[in-house]
């Protein structure tokens, strides 16, 4: 196994870590619901349990950054252009600021500055995803072996940020939760997808 299977790995598990914190939130809070509630609120400042689920936030988070770290690499030997790897590296370091510094306020509202951070942020970390989802595929026919996959980038660039959009507008209403988790999810099986085929192509 060489390093960018290793990296491979720790971008398949970020997806893992993410999905099982909120299936866990749902069992270990019997406030919690997945319909009504996202995902940040298990980490909100004073949430009950909040160390436990930090810091599956903080590890998922870590290791997809570690993963982007290694992304120009791992696509044909980093014989193609930085710019898509350097907009994920982007996403994935707020990712991380998000997870260690920027928890939402209490009862997962947004009322300081804190929170404002973590929203933006978090909104910030999901465009620059997006867009580099696009240079993706603009740039991945070029290297042998990831044509199919450019087309799944841009296919899931045209879906995330359409979701991202109704998540915005659903953002405070009592079906957050569930519209959240159907526009992560797609981008949290995006990350596995990339992560799956360096781990395979290396």
């Amino acid at each position: 196994m060489n390093l960018f299977q290793i990296l491979a790995i720790c971008g398949m598990t970020s997806p893992i870590l993410y999905t099982l914190l909120w299936i866990l939130g749902g069992f270990l809070r019997s406030d919690y619901s997945h319909v009504r509630d996202d995902v940040s609120s298990l980490m909100a400042v004073g949430a009950p349990r909040r160390r436990l689920f930090s810091a599956f936030i903080i590890a998922s988070s870590s290791l997809l950054f570690v993963f982007y770290l290694g992304l120009h690499g791992g696509i044909n030997g980093g014989l193609w252009p930085i710019v898509g790897p350097v907009f994920f590296i982007t996403a994935g370091f707020l990712g991380v600021l998000v997870a260690l510094l920027f928890p939402l306020d209490e009862d997962g509202e947004i009322r300081t500055l804190r929170g404002k951070m973590h929203l933006i942020l978090i909104v910030l970390s999901g465009l620059l995803t997006v867009v580099g989802m696009v240079v993706l595929w603009l740039d991945l026919p070029l290297v042998s072996g990831w044509g199919d996959f450019a087309l799944f980038s841009l296919i899931s660039a045209v879906v995330s940020l359409p979701l991202m959009v109704v998540s915005g507008i659903f953002g405070q209403g009592k079906y957050r939760g569930l519209v959240e988790r159907v526009m992560v999810s797609y981008f949290q099986i995006y990350y596995f997808a990339l992560a799956l085929m360096v781990f395979l192509m290396n």
